[in-house]
């Protein structure tokens, strides 16, 4: 446990930081994975209606620098290509 003053204050400060990012990690998750469960059970219309929701969770952790740019990137392209497959594919 730190001693000086500013050593405990920056715990509090990663304390705080930690918790907001995993908040906004595990819901970026949960939105992919709920996508990808959609397009397994053959429901890419239902897909299609929260994919903007899970562009924004991804876009808002890309923002706060929880992923990277070019990762939120990558996962919106590979979201979207998985949706319109499943949907050709019908």
């Amino acid at each position: 446990m730190p001693v000086i003053k500013s050593a405990k204050k920056r715990l509090r400060q990663n304390k705080k930081r930690r918790k907001e990012n995993k908040r906004f990690k595990s819901k970026m998750k949960e939105m992919i994975k709920k996508i990808r469960d959609f397009v397994e059970e053959g429901k890419p219309e239902e897909a299609g209606k929260i994919l903007s929701e899970t562009y924004k969770a991804i876009d808002k952790a890309a923002k706060k620098g929880i992923i990277k740019k070019k990762n939120a990137s990558r996962k919106k392209s590979r979201l979207s290509t998985l949706i319109n497959k499943s949907k050709s594919e019908k």
